[in-house]
């Protein structure tokens, strides 16, 4: 096993090679209180830039929602459709790499594409590292993602003077995120049009049946695209240039990208994925009138909720928090872009640095306080304080945590 790593601009990069063969990467983009926290993804052909693109993503993402951890992201070099025996032999092997990360809680890892919570707690625990009775447990970060995508769309719609119940909408990766955003959509009235997977593309202009759709989903996963019938197949890149009032990315990174930017006819773009358009074609969407809502914010809801259902908040707690929360902020966000002729991730990332630093700072403060507050969350973790004492002083700490009131 071969390790290569190097800093760079303050940042960690961590290469993975076993047998003269790279297995995977890790990037810390940045680190509060000794700890980042970032998804592990297992595809086959992720590279080092790309896990750097993400970190840098997770960074803005806790800066965003106030939350005080650091951003970072992994990526393991494989098929996430392989045998179960081979994707555990593969994790544990990453795992063992940077289990110093994974011991001193300096990489917390959390699920991506293609994996499950199981893997990550093999991973962990395969490493060497004890799993405390309340990590890794299993969560909705899926339903959670969704539900922050949604209410970025239902924003922006409302923002352009429309309605959701006259809208058209087309999801490109139809997953865990996917699926859940399609039951929103067919709740509000959307026609969702079309949709993809990893081995295609569907698309009907009067409309997929949503609800066909997730039951063939949960019963053959990406096939889903080959099974359903009563739509035309189309190519993947295809999907993204359909005439859609919405289109959601839900797949990789950089989907959209100067060479096919100018083919997109959408009114609006609001990524289920991080990164999915690059960073010169979201100027041009601007120039050409297109709505972008940047990814950090539409797909906060993942983190988020994943955070909020540790710390024993109900899933309708949690909707409540991204109704009164997170809607009214991106409607204000859309507000001032239009107000000052700036693209809302002009806005957006300032403020979420500028939070982000106060909260190093704050962290770099260590007083008895926060030492019991670390204390406390430690005991919680491995459930010697039970759940019931730790729900309402959660949900006062993520309000105010939102509100740039963090400890």
């Amino acid at each position: 096993m071969e390790i290569k790593d190097r800093n760079d601009d303050s940042r960690l990069r961590i290469t993975i090679i076993h047998d003269s063969r790279i297995i995977g990467y890790i990037v810390i983009d940045s680190i509060i209180g000794g700890h980042s926290h970032g998804g592990l993804r297992l595809m086959p052909d992720i590279d080092e830039d790309e896990i750097g693109i993400l970190a840098r993503g997770m960074t803005l993402k806790f800066g965003f929602l106030g939350l005080p951890h650091g951003g970072a992201k992994a990526g393991v070099v494989g098929d996430p459709e392989a045998p179960l025996n081979d994707r555990l032999k593969l994790l544990t092997s990453f795992g063992k790499s940077i289990y110093p990360l994974l011991a001193n809680h300096i990489y917390i890892p959390a699920t991506d594409m293609g994996t499950e919570i199981s893997d990550i707690r093999h991973m962990v625990k395969s490493s060497g590292v004890s799993v405390k009775k309340r990590e890794f447990r299993v969560n909705r970060t899926g339903f959670y993602t969704a539900l922050t995508v949604f209410t970025g769309a239902k924003k922006a719609v409302q923002h352009l003077g429309l309605e959701m119940s006259k809208c058209s909408a087309a999801i490109e990766g139809y997953g865990k995120v996917g699926s859940s955003l399609g039951d929103f959509l067919y709740n509000s009235g959307v026609r969702l049009v079309a949709i993809s997977t990893s081995r295609g593309a569907i698309y009907n202009k009067d409309g997929l049946d949503v609800r066909r759709l997730n039951r063939l989903t949960k019963e053959a996963g990406s096939r889903v695209v080959d099974l359903y019938d009563g739509a035309n197949r189309i190519d993947r890149s295809s999907l993204l240039e359909l005439p859609v009032d919405i289109l959601l990315p839900c797949a990789r990174h950089h989907s959209v990208h100067g060479e096919n930017v100018k083919n997109i006819s959408a009114r609006i773009i609001c990524p289920g994925a991080n990164n999915p358009v690059t960073l010169d074609a979201q100027r041009e969407l601007q120039d050409n009138g297109i709505m972008y809502l940047p990814s950090f914010i539409t797909n906060s809801g993942g983190v988020l909720g994943g955070t909020m259902e540790f710390a024993s908040i109900k899933k309708g707690k949690i909707v409540e928090f991204v109704n009164q929360y997170i809607g009214p902020n991106i409607a204000s966000l859309l507000d001032k872009a239009d107000r000052e002729k700036r693209t809302v991730r002009d806005i957006a990332v300032p403020m979420a640095m500028n939070r982000l630093k106060k909260m190093k700072q704050k962290s770099r403060r260590r007083n008895s306080l926060s030492l019991l507050f670390e204390l406390a969350l430690d005991l919680y973790r491995r459930g010697c304080i039970p759940s019931s004492m730790v729900r309402g002083p959660a949900y006062r700490y993520f309000e105010k945590a939102f509100q740039g009131e963090v400890m």
